[in-house]
């Protein structure tokens, strides 16, 4: 398994996408740093209010448009040349590859939620922000966020196994994603809907005493059963697809 990581590693740092990463951070200061907070007349941790505003867009649309880009990447040379034969000729199963694709996915997104905090931190520093950083419900708002992640990258990384072309899956992630915006005001639909789920475990207006800010029933029947489902649906795909 750790060969063939060191291998997609490998394959996706020669992609140039990497640094893509970098985007929903980068935006995510510019919001910070351009947003004037409101005085909504109550005593509030300025932290607090600017990582409301920061989140809004990068949660909605950026963390989840920016997996999908990674996803659609992480199988590219695969689909050129006959890469899967090639791959697949080699003494690795379908599962470990499929896994491996999957880990390395996760592991990126991580990296850029991590980016993100140091984000929000910069934010906060460059406005002389007094109040004390509240770690640890802001690491509760960026791993809820990753969190809610893993059905998203399962999906995507299906979708790209089953497109060859680059914008198919990315097509797909987007038909989902821009949703999700009006879905997030919605009583009704909005817990329950995978796209909406990124904004709802990282909005720090939720129940703090709430795992992720969203009851368990949510997380575990939302995240948990849509990665369920996505994550065998894909790699029951991957078992059968011929190459």
């Amino acid at each position: 398994m750790y060969s063939i990581l060191q291998s997609e590693w490998f394959k996706l740092r020669k992609s140039k996408m990497l640094p893509i990463i970098f985007t929903g951070p980068l935006i995510g200061i510019f919001i910070g740093l351009t947003t004037n907070v409101i005085d909504i007349g109550v005593e509030v941790n300025e932290w607090y209010l600017s990582l409301l505003s920061m989140n809004l867009t990068y949660a909605i649309l950026f963390l989840p448009l920016i997996t999908g880009v990674l996803a659609s990447t992480i199988c590219r040379y695969e689909h050129q040349s006959g890469g899967w034969k090639q791959l697949l000729a080699m003494p690795v199963t379908r599962g470990r590859v499929f896994f491996s694709k999957y880990i390395l996915l996760m592991i990126l997104v991580m990296s850029m939620q991590i980016l993100y905090l140091a984000a929000v931190y910069t934010v906060g520093m460059v406005k002389g922000f007094v109040d004390p950083f509240p770690i640890n419900i802001v690491w509760k708002s960026i791993f809820g966020g990753w969190v809610a992640t893993l059905p998203l990258v399962a999906l995507q990384l299906w979708m790209s196994i089953l497109f060859k072309s680059f914008a198919a899956p990315f097509a797909v992630n987007v038909i989902f994603t821009i949703p999700s915006i009006l879905v997030i005001n919605s009583e009704r639909f909005g817990p329950y809907y995978p796209w909406a789920q990124p904004f709802s475990m990282m909005y720090i207006g939720g129940g703090t005493e709430d795992v992720f800010f969203v009851p368990w029933e949510q997380l575990l029947i939302v995240v948990g059963g849509s990665f369920i489902l996505f994550c065998l649906g894909g790699y029951l795909y991957f078992q059968r697809k011929a190459v």
